[in-house]
């Protein structure tokens, strides 16, 4: 009986555990999770008919509601008001059929059959809103709705009434009517809304006359007004809106609009340049501008700021501005004879000064007439800033914690070879193909770094770069905010100061150090409101630690002895602490000098830039291209950053009422704790291997130190740069470097010359500036990767 008993107990549970089993099966069956989703699927679309006739086509957006932009200075004062809306509706008639065809080609290749709306797009459109990023409208209809009826808020909710309203409007009007709207209300940049206020702008003529070529380019535009107008656009820009163009007329040819014979002989049609507002003159339209491309970098379209309404305030200080316009003036333009000087006409010249503590940009020169000179000389990226990007060499040696090749940590005690043209070589003891010269090929023999930094001695920081890794180095730049190293190749002639930068990001940079450490964003926008908007938040000018204050203050305290027994020594004050560096790059087509007090940065630079087309040397020169400014205002000799640019910062910084200050350091390293012997005055260059001093070395210097210290108003005779002699140069891989030094006669320079230089692959160092100076002289400076013709200092 037990085992009949046991038996049967183990059939009941069997029973039981297959009666739950089914039990789970019969709640989940295939056809009731298919019925599941068909009765989802119901109800989706039963709310989405239910949104569809709930959701009426809205009125128009009333043109009447747009109104100026104002903004003023820090103060309150109202600098300017702009934003006026240039918009002339057409009809469609009024518009060539080719032409009409380059938008739907560009923009919507169905959009004859097509129901209006992109359902794909759609979806994809609110997935990205949902992920915080912009997505445009993916049909003509749609971006038609979201032009004229609705608005460009990045919602769910407007995302679904776009999506509703183009349905309706689809079945509404006719396919011509929608083209005509679209056209008529899209932005092309420039301030022009809709095509024949575009072809006005951008050719001069009127929507009749544009052929299909220009039509083609209005059509692309409209994807990135900004970053396509070909004025202002990057290299980078160009390539997209010509790659654009040409994807616009290969589908005209595709949907047979155009044949391919025509096809062919369609050459890009460059626009011609902008007309700048009349109420931007002088420094005024570089103020707006730097204020409107800073609030379009987050995330306030072109479109939206030129359709008006805000109320823009900006950081800048009223005296510091008038300040800087007053010093410009005196020490340099005014010296300037364009009409009678092809390189007085070419002169350029840039300036921002920023707050180390808030970020706030106080001061901005971006050139001596907005309405003469659109692009701005205090944001373009296009120039080398040569030796000033030294110090970043020396904050990278110290935040990695590098060493030389002999295994000793670099500070700024520790001993380099300073010999002209000594080849730089690898962790294995390797040459890499660089060797560039010192100025006046000078050779220092065994120096130390702060005295290589005092005289701008190339060789020595050439061979450092690679001592702490060129990778590092380039990735330091990056984080410091020099946006021309994303994506540059880390190569030996970078730690020369080959890749370009603007004086807004140097002042950004040098303020990092300045602030210990702390990330400076240099920022214009103080504030942004408008009636319609929620408030605008300003970008976070004060970022996190990206370098220690240990490193920070090591570099200001170097760069205190650059001032005071090196190359700028033109800025020396008894009253005032100041740190900075000069620069000088490539055949003198810039000089800089950046320089910095406990509570100001201001980055001055001068740019060489063809203002006409002219023939130079047997060899054709653009309008717009690089050029040198050597023997500018009347100095007959190189402009080195210790002369002019120099001047400059001392002038407008020691005539500011500022109390004298001293910087709050935390190193044991540098000028300012431990400063160098006072720098010979050798009748001839000294000899190319001297015995190597004691630590801490002397300095040397290619000149004598001044007769006495500028007092500071910097009146009487300072250090700057002196001109190289003519020499050449020649790296079996590479490129060659860069040249400074120092001379006592307030800056200019006494015996000219040029040093030129040749070198081979850019894996064996080298990297160039190359290209036309500002977009609106018909090219656009770039820097790229290739052979570097010259010297910097």
């Amino acid at each position: 009986m037990g085992r009949a008993d046991d038996r049967r107990a183990r059939q009941r549970g069997a029973r039981r555990g297959k009666s739950t089993k089914s039990g789970i099966r019969r709640l989940f069956t295939w056809k009731k999770l298919l019925g599941s989703f068909f009765v989802f699927c119901l109800l989706l679309m039963g709310a989405f008919v239910a949104f569809y006739l709930y959701v009426p086509v809205p009125s128009a957006n009333a043109d009447a509601d747009l109104q100026s932009n104002v903004y003023k200075l820090s103060n309150g004062k109202v600098i300017a008001r702009t934003g006026k809306v240039n918009r002339e509706k057409v009809d469609l008639s009024q518009v060539p059929l080719e032409v009409q065809h380059t938008f739907v080609a560009a923009e919507n290749k169905t959009f004859y059959q097509d129901h209006g709306v992109d359902f794909k797009g759609t979806a994809r459109g609110l997935y990205n809103t949902l992920q915080g990023r912009k997505q445009g409208g993916s049909t003509i209809t749609q971006q038609y709705v979201k032009n004229y009826y609705l608005s460009s808020d990045q919602t769910v909710t407007r995302k679904l009434k776009e999506l509703v309203v183009s349905l309706k409007i689809d079945r509404k009007f006719s396919k011509e009517t929608i083209l005509t709207g679209y056209i008529n209300t899209s932005y092309y940049g420039r301030g022009a809304f809709g095509i024949q206020a575009a072809a006005q702008a951008y050719y001069g003529i009127d929507a009749k006359n544009l052929n299909v070529s220009q039509g083609a380019y209005l059509a692309s535009l409209l994807q990135a007004p900004s970053q396509y107008d070909w004025s202002s656009a990057t290299a980078e820009g160009k390539k997209l809106v010509k790659a654009r163009w040409a994807y616009t007329l290969d589908n005209m040819v595709e949907k047979k609009w155009i044949d391919p014979s025509k096809r062919a002989e369609q050459k890009f049609p460059i626009p011609q340049k902008p007309k700048p507002e009349s109420g931007l003159k002088g420094q005024t339209g570089y103020l707006v501008k730097a204020a409107n491309q800073e609030l379009e970098a987050q995330g306030i379209s072109e479109a939206e700021i030129d359709a008006g309404g805000w109320t823009v305030t900006l950081n800048i200080d009223p005296k510091k501005q008038a300040q800087l316009q007053k010093t410009l003036r005196e020490q340099l333009t005014s010296k300037l004879h364009p009409k009678s000087s092809t390189v007085d006409a070419d002169t350029q010249a840039g300036a921002v000064s920023v707050n180390p503590h808030t970020g706030a940009v106080e001061a901005l020169y971006g050139g001596e007439d907005y309405l003469k000179h659109e692009y701005s000389n205090a944001k373009r990226v296009d120039y080398q800033p040569a030796s000033t990007f030294k110090p970043l060499i020396l904050a990278a040696a110290l935040e990695s914690g590098a060493k030389t090749q002999e295994g000793q940590p670099i500070k700024a005690n520790t001993i380099y070879d300073g010999d002209s043209r000594r080849p730089v070589v690898d962790s294995n003891g390797n040459k890499v193909g660089f060797a560039p010269p010192n100025e006046d090929n000078q050779s220092y023999g065994q120096i130390n770094v702060q005295t290589a930094m005092n005289n701008s001695v190339n060789s020595v920081f050439a061979q450092m770069g690679v001592d702490v890794g060129l990778d590092k180095v380039r990735q330091l730049g990056v984080d410091l905010g020099m946006s021309s190293l994303k994506n540059a190749q880390a190569v030996p002639a970078m730690t020369l100061g080959s890749y370009g930068a603007s004086p807004m990001e140097m002042a950004g940079i040098y303020a990092t150090f300045d602030n210990h450490g702390k990330k400076v964003t240099p920022t214009i926008v103080k504030s942004a409101t408008h009636p319609a908007r929620e408030p605008f938040k300003p970008q976070k000018a004060i970022g996190s630690q990206v370098i220690s204050p240990q490193t920070a203050d090591a570099v200001t305290s170097v760069l205190t002895g650059v001032v005071d027994q090196g190359t700028g020594t033109v800025v020396k004050n008894k009253a005032q602490q100041v740190a900075g560096k000069t620069g000088t790059s490539d055949n003198n087509k810039s000089a800089w000098f950046t320089g910095y007090t406990p509570n100001l940065v201001t980055s001055v630079g001068m740019f060489g830039e063809a203002a006409k087309a002219h023939v130079e040397d047997g060899k054709k020169v653009q309008a717009g291209a690089q050029v040198t400014i050597s023997g500018a205002a009347g100095s007959g000799t190189r402009v080195n950053g210790g002369g002019f640019p120099a001047e400059i910062w001392a002038a407008y910084t020691f005539g500011l009422d500022m109390k004298p200050s001293k910087f709050s350091l935390d190193t044991d390293q540098g000028a300012a704790v431990t400063p160098t012997a006072p720098p010979s005055s050798p009748a001839s260059p000294p000899p190319s291997t001297p015995p190597p001093p004691s630590t801490p070395p002397p300095s040397t210097s290619s000149a004598p130190p001044p007769s006495h210290s500028p007092d500071p108003t910097h009146s009487g005779p300072g250090g700057g740069d002196t001109s190289a002699g003519n020499s050449t140069s020649t790296g079996s891989n590479g490129d060659q470097g860069t040249s400074e030094g120092t001379s006592s006669n307030g800056g200019t320079n006494s015996n000219g010359g040029n040093a030129s230089s040749t070198g081979g692959e850019p894996a064996g160092g080298g990297t160039s500036s190359t290209g036309g100076g500002n977009p609106t002289g018909g090219g656009n400076g770039n820097t790229t990767n290739g052979p570097l013709s010259g010297w910097q200092d």
